[in-house]
């Protein structure tokens, strides 16, 4: 009897990996900027709740527009109030139209728009870019030579094989970060999102 009480919260557990494992677009990238912790962050608390709140209303605002949500692919992520947009939409219509759907929040000091105007890939395009953001986080754990630095710090979202990087960095990491991020085997292309401390 305690033995299969302890095996059923195990299963539970690995469920949980697998579902997660399987969730891409926007559950994903909720759940991804989430699940980083805030105690090695050089944010705020009160910025890193700020984020999220910003992140998880654009995201409710944005779903409320059926076609775009449906639709198209496109993640948001909100970092130190900078907001990004990313992902393939059908028409330029449909890119002004989601920019407009999560513009306009209290906190957001820049939005950068990085939406490509071209037909949206399907389930299995995104996993894979959801298997390239994990290498290049798995990666980032060989930055062992640079005191003080810390991989948590770095918020990585792929999209169409399109890595993008967030994060409150010194020049000389964000050049590392970049470096390491453009070699990881399926990356197309790098985008810095940074902010620079020095």
């Amino acid at each position: 009897m305690t033995s299969s009480l302890l095996r059923f919260p195990l299963r539970l557990a690995v469920l949980a990996v697998l579902a997660s494992a399987l969730l891409s677009g926007c559950v994903a990238a909720v759940v991804g900027g989430a699940a980083a912790g805030v105690g090695h962050d050089r944010r705020s608390w009160t910025t890193v709740i700020a984020d999220r709140n910003i992140q998880a209303s654009a995201y409710d605002n944005f779903n409320k527009d059926k076609e775009l949500a449906l639709k198209n692919n496109v993640s948001i992520v909100v970092y130190n109030g900078i907001m990004l947009l990313a992902g393939e939409v059908r028409t330029a219509e449909l890119r002004q139209r989601a920019e407009q759907r999560v513009s306009g929040y209290d906190g957001v000091r820049r939005l950068v728009n990085e939406i490509e105007v071209r037909e949206p890939e399907g389930f299995l395009s995104q996993r894979r870019d959801n298997t390239i953001t994990a290498h290049v986080k798995t990666a980032m754990l060989d930055i062992v030579d640079m005191p003080g630095f810390d991989p948590t710090r770095i918020n990585i979202t792929t999209v169409h094989r399109t890595v993008y990087l967030m994060g409150l960095l010194t020049r000389e990491e964000a050049e590392r970060v970049a470096e390491i991020a453009r070699n990881v085997s399926g990356v197309e292309k790098v985008v810095r999102v940074f902010e620079y401390q020095d």
